[in-house]
């Protein structure tokens, strides 16, 4: 059945109570871990100085497990980045509850796009595990960006790319059915499998299964049912946390359904 509506977050499936906000004061944090993070993310053109540039502005600070990254509440004063570990961005509730819409692996984008327009953050993000978070805060940024061309086209590039996952994963809930949400979901974490045959990959599972339950919209035991249809149809195998793909025609078809 097509889903013709938005869909709510699935009850009961939170995060532990969120514990206090830390400081936001700089911490120890290994300038590799960040020169990596940010690398990867401007791509590969990017000029060493650029990727500089943004290190020599930006405030690290690291995040204990279920500590608040960000808050709805908060207007956002800088660009947000995970630089390490994982992150579940959503909505907190009001008894300490978090209420996950989708988890995020360094490194990513948590919050590029609201400091620029002097909107608050637009979701709620916690970490799901010890993470490390840089900010990037806007007035610097804005220099930086004003001085090199080259890397403001690429943030541009970065916020269409979080704009594009945003639009598809709206599209998905609003429109799919649970068996193929989940197909969209494999096939966009699929990577190649070295030395599979061809139109065959692997999906690392790097998220408890509960809380991919929750950004598909479905209950646990739906997901898991669908694991096990999928692997009876022969389309994936489940090895503990790892998903092989072993019919990639077969799962576009389904995420197309």
């Amino acid at each position: 059945m097509v889903v013709t509506a938005a869909v709510p977050p699935v009850q009961g499936l939170r995060l532990p109570r969120n514990k206090a906000v830390p400081g936001r004061r700089n911490a120890p944090v290994d300038g590799a871990s960040l020169a990596r993070a940010l690398g990867q993310l401007l791509g590969p053109s990017a000029a060493t100085a650029e990727v500089r540039a943004f290190e020599a502005i930006a405030r690290c600070r690291r995040v204990a497990s279920n500590d608040a990254v960000m808050s709805r509440q908060e207007r956002a004063q800088a660009a947000v980045l995970l630089v390490e570990g994982d992150a579940a961005l959503g909505l907190r509730l009001a008894d300490g509850g978090f209420e996950i819409e989708r988890i995020v692996h360094a490194p990513a984008w948590l919050d590029l796009g609201s400091v620029w327009i002097g909107a608050n953050h637009a979701a709620d993000a916690q970490a799901n595990g010890p993470a490390v978070v840089a900010e990037l805060p806007r007035e610097p940024m804005r220099q930086v960006l004003e001085r090199n061309p080259g890397l403001s086209m690429r943030v541009i590039q970065s916020l269409a790319r979080e704009h594009q996952v945003m639009a598809s994963q709206t599209h998905g809930l609003m429109h799919l059915a649970a068996p193929a949400r989940l197909a969209q979901w494999l096939r966009q974490n699929a990577k190649p499998a070295g030395g599979s045959p061809q139109g065959q990959a692997v999906v690392r599972l790097a998220e408890r299964k509960r809380d991919l339950a929750a950004q598909l919209a479905i209950a646990p035991e739906t997901l898991s049912r669908l694991l096990r249809a999928f692997t009876r149809q022969g389309v994936i195998d489940v090895a503990g946390y790892t998903v092989h793909v072993l019919d990639r025609a077969a799962l576009e078809r389904m995420a197309q359904v």
